[in-house]
């Protein structure tokens, strides 16, 4: 099982590469950078508290392990 620090390390490196993907999508669709920027921290932030708030749930399930 992780420890909570290391689970938040984890969840913040995937939301910066999250941040860079979602930019570019945001800019292709908007052709806005300050727009695509703003969706994009949005996005990260609540997918970092989703994740964070999924993985801490999932380590207190036993099921399927060994």
């Amino acid at each position: 099982m992780d420890t909570t620090i290391r689970l938040i390390a984890k969840s913040a490196t995937w939301q910066v590469m999250g941040l860079f993907s979602m930019t570019l999508v945001g800019y292709l669709f908007t052709g806005s950078l300050s727009a695509s920027s703003g969706i994009a921290v949005a996005g990260s932030l609540t997918g970092f508290l989703g994740y964070f708030a999924h993985e801490k749930f999932w380590s207190n399930i036993t099921w399927g392990q060994k």
